[in-house]
């Protein structure tokens, strides 16, 4: 199927909470525009006061990504939904949290993680909604159909149905694959790469990001922090690795 096209696309980081401590996503070129993330509940005059800066509003909205069921990336999915009309595209893997069926867990990579799963606002239930569009396994979404080059795709390891988008410009929107800064991701530092506060398999993640640097992709977005560059990336690879074989028994290293 043929599909029309624009090779010029911008990334616009939507600010849910300030200074990189919670991001969300708008691609947009001369076919409109694709939201990436609904940030926390209650927040959609976040992404209408970006939409305006573009001479947009949510009806210009082609599709919604999730890349993941957490609050701060899924919160306000249904109520931008609602207003856009647009349909939502997300992984089966995390279906259950979306539609409230089921309770997230939540694994701490740190001493922040732990304070921030106890003090409970991670775990505060939002409208449930279902996804109109459904990835299973290593399913992929062509975003070609929308007018934009690239690719929603399955990268399993912060959640078992997290997802990224790639674009064909060699720019990447990972979600909570990888963040910076500090805390909760943000603020200061936001150049040096680090774990998000919660990863459900740090092994999965590796390779996930591995993957998106041999597939050329060069700079990345994400929720907390950044964006980092392939090399810092690599470099968080490696910590990555080198974490993980320290944690094995010997006999399995």
């Amino acid at each position: 199927m043929e599909y029309v096209t624009s090779s010029i696309t911008k990334i616009h980081k939507i600010p849910i909470f300030p200074l990189g401590m919670i991001n969300a996503f708008l691609l947009v070129n001369e076919q409109g525009c694709i939201l990436v993330d609904t940030g926390l509940p209650d927040t959609e005059n976040k992404v209408e006061k970006m939409l305006r800066q573009q001479h947009l509003n949510f009806t210009d909205i082609k599709l919604i990504v999730i890349t993941h069921a957490h609050i701060d990336h899924a919160g306000n999915a249904a109520k931008i939904k609602t207003l856009s009309g647009a349909p939502v595209v997300a992984h089966r893997g995390d279906l259950p949290y979306f539609k409230g069926e089921k309770k997230m867990h939540f694994c701490s990579t740190g001493w922040f993680g732990t304070f921030f799963s106890k003090i409970g606002l991670i775990q505060k239930p939002y409208v449930s909604f279902e996804p109109d569009i459904l990835l299973s396994k290593d399913e992929q979404l062509d975003l070609r159909q929308y007018g934009f080059d690239g690719d929603v795709i399955p990268t399993p390891g912060h959640t078992e149905g997290s997802v990224s988008v790639l674009m064909d410009n060699k720019n990447a929107i990972v979600g909570d694959l990888i963040s910076s800064g500090i805390l909760l991701g943000g603020i200061i530092r936001t150049n040096i790469p680090k774990r998000p506060p919660f990863e459900d398999d740090p092994e999965q993640v590796s390779k996930e990001l591995e993957s998106m640097v041999n597939k050329g992709m060069n700079t990345f977005f994400m929720g907390h922090g950044g964006p980092l560059q392939q090399k810092e990336v690599v470099q968080h690879i490696e910590n990555l690795e080198m974490s993980i074989c320290k944690k094995k028994p010997q006999n399995q290293v």
